[in-house]
């Protein structure tokens, strides 16, 4: 796999909403990587894509999160993966941006399945780990596992943030040292 770049690199937060949220395995820690994953795209310029399944059934985003997305793209789907959403992949195509991370709810689910298209649709695709969760922690070990076998790579938040900079010497390091902490 390519080391992944800003130039090239677009973030997808899949679904944290309503009460399914609160449901999550290691919910805090969850919110927290999540939180700086999507602080981090934006201090790096790194756009966004947010979506929700069928919001007026599941809720909205969590508030903590949303308040985050004002930049971001959103799209609204009822189809489990989030390559389903009406013009999503037209939007993805023209960004021009062909690497993914990838983040969100419920791993074995929603998450999985945007894996996957992504992956059949010749996007490079990495999965934070530590941002993504489902209400078990075996379907998220089983789901991680059948997203690498299918040739997604499993990071963590620091792993992928220092990754997107190369080096310490890079205009947000800082910036981004302090979104760790």
């Amino acid at each position: 796999m390519n080391r992944f770049v800003t130039e090239k690199t677009v973030l997808l937060v899949i679904d944290v909403q309503g009460r399914l949220a609160e449901m999550m395995h290691d919910k805090e820690d969850l919110f927290k990587h999540l939180e700086i994953m999507i602080k981090a795209a934006s201090v790096l310029n790194i756009p966004i894509h947010w979506f929700e399944q069928y919001p007026k059934g599941l809720g909205e985003t969590k508030e903590a999160i949303k308040v985050l997305l004002d930049d971001a793209s959103y799209f609204e789907k009822i189809t489990f993966s989030s390559c389903g959403a009406a013009g999503y992949m037209d939007t993805l195509k023209n960004s021009g941006r062909t690497q993914c991370i990838v983040t969100g709810i419920e791993t074995h689910v929603c998450v999985y399945q945007t894996v996957l298209d992504l992956l059949n649709n010749d996007y490079q695709v990495k999965l934070n780990q530590q941002a993504v969760s489902s209400r078990l922690l075996n379907n998220k070990k089983l789901a991680l596992n059948n997203m690498q076998l299918a040739g997604a790579e499993v990071t963590s938040t620091e792993m992928i943030l220092f990754e997107l900079m190369q080096t310490a010497k890079h205009p947000v390091f800082k910036a981004i040292s302090q979104l760790l902490k």
